[in-house]
């Protein structure tokens, strides 16, 4: 049996049921977290140079959005989580229960989310454009898994990104 290097190639080579991710995706998500983080507290609490829209959008109105933002964030990533990585599914197959039948990537979402809840919350213009910059490239990372999903599992992929959106659900009758 070979030897895997990583914690990563060992969590997956004991889990048939998961497909795979791309190879810089955590490394990615890491590096964006902390530019993010630094940013938004940097500038909000401390140089505030591109914080001018919070003298213009009351607290009243911003942090009520954040909050429930914040909200969305947390149930996406807790329901998202508990679902790929609490229950191993003998016969792997799409997932469409739970949270993964309101949007195909829950967990890339709930980033987002969190994301734009901080920036509600505290307004930074620079917080913002390392948001949009984080946000392509969770939409890299989700076209990516779209496509080895779509090749392990085909049409009955093909038929899940028909009926369920990517990061906005679609409320249409099926």
């Amino acid at each position: 049996m070979r030897k895997l290097g990583t914690t990563r190639e060992r969590w997956f080579e004991h889990r048939d049921d998961l497909t795979g991710e791309h190879s810089y995706g955590d490394a990615g998500q890491l590096a964006f977290a902390l530019l993010f983080f630094v940013v938004w507290a940097g500038d909000c609490f401390f140089l505030e140079y591109t914080t001018q829209l919070n003298e213009i959008i009351p607290p009243l109105i911003r942090k009520p959005i954040g909050v429930v933002l914040l909200f969305f964030a947390a149930y996406c990533a807790w329901s998202g989580l508990s679902i790929v990585f609490g229950e191993v599914r003998e016969i792997p197959s799409v997932i469409r229960k739970g949270v993964f039948g309101a949007v195909r990537h829950p967990i890339y979402l709930s980033e987002v989310l969190l994301y734009l809840g901080l920036f509600m919350m505290n307004m930074s213009l620079a917080a913002f454009v390392v948001w949009l910059g984080a946000s392509v490239f969770l939409y890299y990372l989700s076209r990516h898994e779209e496509k080895l999903l779509l090749q392990r599992f085909g049409d009955d992929y093909r038929s899940y990104i028909q009926d369920v959106g990517m990061w906005i659900p679609r409320f249409r009758r099926k």
